[in-house]
């Protein structure tokens, strides 16, 4: 239970469905609440087949390119520690978010439902990280508790982006800021975690 709670938090503050939200209601901003769910409903659909494709192959992809899951340990922690500088101050980076570029092509898009909101959004480098972490340590075909936090976190996301008009008129933009920034302290404190445990590993081979 403590492990499923732990790769949860992990996940849900790399995916950030409140920022995402934020980010959403923008980019759709003006377009029918009916078109504007259903581009909820694809982009996680989407995200999910990504992360997915992921938690299935990730054990061998790390075998594949001959990676070590203690040196993964770390590189991941350390990739989820900046992104955890970025939540508590928050800013936007590559790691969670688009470019200048890529944020104007959407806002002339009709449908931003794959790019940019499935893909780097939702589903982008930190996410599949967090994936590949949760996955490194299994040794079935399915790891089961890491499907189970998969599923929660797209659910609780797809929520999330359906009540977006409500979302951002009840906390506003420093509301959500303010989430983004306790969710930012609790992924710094885990990405260390997983740092230290890769650390360990390689100090005790």
């Amino acid at each position: 239970m403590e492990n499923y709670l732990n790769n949860f938090i992990v996940l849900f503050s790399v995916v950030d469905p409140i920022g995402v939200a934020w980010l959403f209601g923008a980019m759709t901003h003006g377009t029918p609440r009916r078109e504007q769910r259903q581009m909820a409903i694809r982009a996680t659909l989407f995200a999910s087949g990504i992360l997915l494709l992921f938690l299935l192959t990730g054990t061998r992809l790390l075998d594949w390119f001959g990676i070590t899951i203690p040196a993964f340990r770390i590189a991941g922690g350390a990739l989820l520690f900046l992104l955890s500088i970025d939540m508590v101050f928050a800013r936007h980076s590559g790691l969670r978010s688009t470019t200048t570029t890529e944020r104007d092509e959407a806002l002339h898009k009709h449908d931003v439902s794959i790019f940019p909101l499935a893909f780097p959004l939702l589903a982008g480098p930190g996410a599949i990280t967090t994936i590949l972490l949760m996955t490194s340590g299994s040794t079935g075909w399915i790891p089961w508790s890491a499907l189970l936090v998969v599923v929660t976190v797209i659910v609780s996301t797809l929520i999330v982006l359906l009540f977006t008009p409500a979302l951002i008129r009840g906390l506003g933009e420093t509301g959500a800021n303010v989430i983004s920034r306790i969710l930012g302290l609790l992924l710094a404190a885990l990405a260390v975690q997983y740092m230290v445990d890769g650390v360990t590993a390689v100090l005790t081979r």
